[in-house]
């Protein structure tokens, strides 16, 4: 198959479009015709080395954990999905090797769940990594319901614009940080948009002057320290960018997949609920520059790379 790999880790020129051996399906995996795999920031600080620590790579590694396609084989105990079936997954497993930017990808069961009638592939793509961490830290980690007020950092981004979408459903408000160019978006999502940079904690204070009750942060640093000078007395703060929230009592959160919770985001996809903003989409063999693109940390929604098959 055409695949995209690396031998070793480095920059996106380390990223090399060719032929990779075919997947084979184990007993609880589920062959799957690649039609879209986006681009998360994790797939660049894993290829530029940053989880060695956490994942053992087998090079050379295909990268990718997002994706959408057609089931083409399920394995012998995977029941769950047949061959013609469209499904979308967050293929991530506990090493480096076998991911999603390649015209296959054998994905665990546990990974997939049916791709949304009412999206594309592309936006299907975009939908599990990003939607799934979303959806984890507002139902576990901040426990949002009706009648919160929700600081969300990077609110126009992957993680940060399904956040919005999110805890607008279950009854919060939403502040969400952004760049001026992105306020209109915000906006149309639900969320009241803030700028960055200095005198943000005085922003949100203008706002919401008795503190906010729960905030969501994915960038880490100086998000992090204005969440906490921003929160209500008994205001929860959960991070998925900066182990420092440990230190300030909130919640540090890595996504895991979660067919049950990815099913569940697939239908309020299905009732308009949630929806994936593509920004841009690349052909497989441009990943590198997709994998550039997204390391600049501007994109509004998702960076997609698609698989043509022809008609």
């Amino acid at each position: 198959m055409k695949a995209i790999s690396y031998g070793h880790y480095g920059g996106p020129e380390v990223l090399e479009y060719g032929e990779c051996p075919d997947p084979k399906v184990g007993p609880d995996s589920i062959l799957v015709k690649v039609r879209a795999a986006a681009v998360n920031p994790v797939d660049w600080k894993a290829r530029e080395g940053y989880l060695e620590a956490m994942f053992q790579a087998v090079f050379p590694v295909v990268p990718g954990w997002d994706v959408s396609g057609v089931v083409v084989q399920p394995g012998i105990a995977a029941t769950e999905f047949a061959v013609g079936d469209e499904v979308m997954g967050y293929v991530r497993e506990d090493f480096l090797c076998r991911g999603t930017f390649a015209e296959y990808v054998a994905a665990p069961v546990r990974t997939l769940a049916r791709k949304p009638l009412n999206l594309s592939f592309e936006q299907a793509a975009g939908l599990p990594l990003a939607g799934l961490t979303a959806y984890q830290v507002l139902n576990r980690a901040l426990e949002v319901g009706s009648g919160d007020t929700v600081l969300v950092h990077a609110a126009a981004g992957g993680v940060g614009s399904l956040a919005v979408q999110l805890a607008k459903h279950a009854g919060a408000r939403v502040i969400g940080t952004a760049s001026e160019r992105n306020h209109d978006h915000l906006r149309e999502l639900g969320a009241e948009p803030v700028e960055y940079g200095e005198g943000l904690a005085d922003r949100v204070r203008d706002l919401a002057p008795d503190g906010v009750d729960a905030a969501f942060d994915t960038v880490g640093g100086d998000a992090l320290r204005v969440s906490a000078e921003v929160l209500a007395p008994q205001g929860r703060v959960a991070s998925i960018a900066d182990r420092e929230v440990l230190s300030l009592g909130g919640h540090y959160w890595w996504v895991r997949p979660d067919a049950a919770d990815l099913t569940a985001l697939a239908e309020l996809a299905e009732q308009g609920v949630i929806t994936v903003h593509v920004d841009r989409t690349f052909p497989l063999e441009q990943t590198a520059e997709a994998h550039a693109l997204n390391a600049e940390g501007r994109t509004r929604g998702k960076i997609v790379v698609t698989v043509d098959w022809g008609a």
